[in-house]
């Protein structure tokens, strides 16, 4: 079932904020909030993702109709490219090196701002991208 592609770019915009928190206070408690988030949201689909949560009872009601709608694992596939990158982070955070917290959750940070700003999902091209080679006859 396809979902509201609204949905996963107001959850890109709530990562944006919660990430430049993240990487501004180099806190290990925000980032490892994020790391949850990304993890719940890889697991169960964007949809049971707090943010998608957040999403479908208090700001979809108060929005038009969806007119666009995108397949679920793209943006899925993303959410666990995303917990990659924020696990990479938290363990550079808590365990060192320090540039490796800031690397990391720098570029889940852009990853996350290209999405909110321009509705470019890096993830779901590397998830199209990788399906496309798979399915090449060799």
């Amino acid at each position: 079932m396809d979902i509201d592609a609204r949905g996963p770019r107001f959850a890109a915009a709530v990562t944006t904020a919660v990430l430049a928190a993240a990487l501004i206070t180099r806190s290990p408690w925000i980032l490892a909030w994020q790391t949850l988030a990304f993890a719940l949201g890889a697991a169960g689909g964007v949809t049971r993702s707090p943010y998608g949560w957040v999403f479908r009872t208090a700001v979809r009601p108060r929005l038009g109709p969806p007119t666009e709608f995108e397949s679920p694992e793209p943006p899925r596939f993303a959410q666990a490219v995303g917990l990659v990158f924020a696990g990479l982070g938290l363990v550079g955070f808590t365990l060192g090196p320090a540039w490796l917290g800031l690397a990391a959750t720098g570029a889940a940070l852009a990853a996350a701002f290209l999405n909110a700003a321009f509705g470019y999902c890096l993830g779901c091209e590397m998830f199209l991208l990788i399906r496309r080679s798979a399915a090449r006859p060799e």
